[in-house]
């Protein structure tokens, strides 16, 4: 069977990349997030640092956007102003990471404006994960163990970056225009382990997938009837 590839965009806190990692493992696939940075730095020879510093987030107006170094692993919320060149670089660099990948194998992409890039592919299904914002706050308290203000900040600010990022890097398009996407769900109403097996109903729908290819947690176990 052919190569195919599922790509997540996601709101911070919705459960994407927990259901895109799931799906991975149930199809036996690998799932690419921040590896591609790891990739796109040995391809390029350029720090990886630089990628990370700029992972979905963008300039403005000519300028470079003050924005988080990473996520808040505390209480306390820092934020950092960070300048570098060739931002435009550093996108088209993990862009030829992500098609090289989705010639040579199966594969799940969070993130990186990756339904953008593989837009003109065939063997493509794009999904975007959203919650309202009570259930992502909720998620993001239990899993960074910060508090709710930190969690409130947390989301705004990393959305923003995303929603900046796509629209820089797509020429204008919205991140969250369902249009972009194959699919779009709920995680709170679907729930996490839901949105999976909607997903793999999709893949089966579109002959991506066969039955015997979703790995479950009951497939897995060994045959004890007897």
């Amino acid at each position: 069977m052919d190569n195919f590839v599922v790509t997540f965009a996601r709101g911070f806190g919705s459960g994407g990349k927990e259901i895109a990692s799931s799906l991975a493992k149930e199809l036996g696939i690998h799932c690419y997030e921040n590896r591609i940075l790891t990739l796109a730095s040995q391809m390029s020879g350029l720090d990886e640092k630089l990628f990370q510093e700029v992972n979905e987030k963008i300039r403005n107006n000519g300028g470079f956007t003050s924005f988080l170094r990473g996520l808040p692993r505390s209480r306390s919320y820092i934020a950092r102003n960070e300048q570098f060149v060739s931002d435009d670089k550093l996108f088209e660099y993990q862009s030829q990471i992500i098609k090289s990948l989705a010639d040579q194998e199966s594969c799940v992409i969070v993130g990186k404006c990756a339904d953008y890039v593989l837009r003109d592919r065939q063997n493509v299904v794009s999904v975007y994960i959203e919650a309202p914002r009570a259930f992502c706050v909720r998620r993001t308290m239990e899993h960074m163990g910060v508090t709710e203000e930190v969690a409130h900040a947390t989301i705004t600010q990393t959305d923003k970056f995303r929603a900046n990022y796509y629209q820089y890097y797509t020429h204008g398009n919205y991140w969250t225009n369902p249009v972009n996407y194959d699919i779009t769900l709920n995680s709170e109403k679907v729930g996490v382990k839901n949105c999976v097996k909607l997903i793999e109903q999709y893949l089966l729908i579109k002959g991506f997938i066969t039955p015997d290819m979703i790995q479950t947690e009951e497939t897995e176990k060994p045959d004890q009837s007897g």
